[in-house]
């Protein structure tokens, strides 16, 4: 009797929006050798278009386009999608950085970018977007202490479903960003406990070297947003933890 073969795994569909020819061209030829399928755009409002027209896993979006900009297009991505973004910015400043990610972008790379580091930050962010997590300490909705793996863990009103990673806030549901759900449950498996920054981008962003911190503290600063200001808290010159 022959054994069925698993169907292949469908491509990962990636949406590259950028306005250099040559770098848009470059790049999509890359990620297409690395099995990706890749749809390209010069503008944002093309991208936006796109966008709204297909199904796309992961979003690589320039800072500057022309029409609408790159942070323009992910906060009109952020309206209705959680999709993980990635943006280029060609500029090392703070002010792309930390821009793009008040957006809602989920990680950046600064230009020029070496290819393998462009792919190892898309497997990065799509690693996130499949994120299961492992058994977190914590008290579950029934009062039962142990490992909480498929279970509510509950910190005052903030309910956190480890098995269907559902967030809500006094009983209503928080959307969570791929990024931000697994920062989440980063702190609630060590809720009480200091985490410092460069534990987070190891463990959350799977930085094997010393990232830039912007992106912790500009996802703690979302999440505080979406969870309540006092629920994740300072430590300073340490890091953050999570209230019990």
């Amino acid at each position: 009797m022959s054994v069925p073969v698993p169907a292949p795994a469908p491509p990962v569909r990636v949406l590259l929006v950028e306005d250099d020819d040559l770098m848009r061209r470059s790049f999509a030829v890359a990620l297409e050798r690395y099995g990706y399928r890749v749809r390209v755009a010069a503008d944002g409002l093309t991208g936006l278009e796109l966008f709204r027209d297909e199904d796309f896993d992961l979003l690589v979006l320039d800072v500057m386009l022309p029409g609408l900009d790159g942070i323009g297009l992910c906060r009109r991505i952020r309206e209705t999608s959680l999709v993980p973004v990635l943006m280029m910015s060609a500029r090392g400043d703070g002010l792309d950085v930390v821009s793009g990610l008040e957006a809602g972008a989920d990680d950046y790379v600064v230009k020029p970018v070496d290819t393998y580091v462009l792919v190892a930050r898309i497997r990065s962010l799509l690693r996130r977007a499949t994120y299961a997590p492992a058994p977190a300490p914590g008290r579950a909705a029934d009062g039962e202490p142990g490992p909480a793996e498929g279970r509510t863990l509950v910190f005052g009103d903030l309910a956190i479903d480890t098995g269907g990673l559902e967030v809500s806030v006094s009983g209503s549901p928080v959307a969570l960003t791929p990024t931000e759900l697994k920062l989440l449950l980063e702190f609630a498996a060590h809720p009480g406990i200091v985490l410092e920054r460069h534990t987070l981008l190891r463990n959350v962003w799977d930085y094997g070297w010393d990232g830039d911190s912007r992106v912790v503290d500009l996802c703690v600063q979302r999440l505080r947003g979406k969870l309540g200001r006092d629920r994740i808290e300072t430590v300073r010159g340490f890091g953050y933890k999570l209230r019990r």
